[in-house]
């Protein structure tokens, strides 16, 4: 399962639905930008509860443009979660083992995103977001199917554009990264365990065997 990473935490062992990732939005009617922490996990605006909270942490490319929960979020509420590194786990005969990718040597990037607000029984706002997914290049490949779309960032402008609805040319966008540009290591099985918060988690390890 994707999970973005920072190397000085550990919100990768966090649930998604507790989690809360930094999110960057433009204001609908003004060329203003602004960063905030939404719940990971999308709840549509139309939902009657928070329940499919879970199940809504990634969103395929594919299909986001078409399917109720996701659609009109593409059209006018696309964001940037920025990050480090993501994590994806390898199922082994002991354990899961986590895997962590990052671009270039560690730099920060931006997956592409949506969000959205909901209304909760007690007439709360709640602000929630997704991360896009699509298929995988040379380097996820070997780990998972998907991975996250990260924006190159000559296309930040477009996708946050919320008056850009030219869903096949925002489509165009969502795209596996240069594999060329990227990296992977095994890290410490000690990120599985949501107790351990430091550096030592996003460490890499030497496998004995896999």
């Amino acid at each position: 399962m994707l999970s973005p990473a920072r190397k000085t935490g550990r919100p990768a062992s966090t649930s998604p639905r507790s989690q809360p990732v930094p999110v960057i939005r433009q204001h609908s009617k003004e060329p203003i930008r602004d960063l905030s922490l939404m719940r990971w996990g999308l709840i549509p605006s139309w939902s009657k509860d928070s329940s499919g909270a879970a199940r809504m942490i990634n969103a395929r490319s594919e299909t986001a443009a078409t399917l109720p929960a996701f659609r009109d979020a593409m059209k006018s509420r696309r964001c940037l979660v920025p990050a480090d590194g993501f994590y994806e786990w390898v199922r082994t005969e002991k354990t899961k083992q986590p895997f962590c990718f990052a671009v270039n040597e560690g730099q920060v990037f931006a997956f592409a995103g949506l969000w959205d607000r909901w209304k909760d029984p007690s007439s709360n706002w709640i602000k929630t977001c997704s991360i896009l997914t699509t298929t995988p290049n040379a380097v996820t490949a070997p780990v998972h199917d998907r991975m996250p779309v990260i924006l190159d960032p000559d296309c930040y402008d477009l996708w946050l554009d919320p008056g850009m609805q030219n869903m096949r040319a925002v489509c165009d966008l969502l795209k596996p990264y240069d594999a060329k540009s990227m990296r992977s290591y095994p890290v410490s099985t000690r990120i599985n365990n949501v107790a351990n918060e430091d550096e030592e988690c996003s460490t890499p390890v030497e496998l004995t065997g896999i």
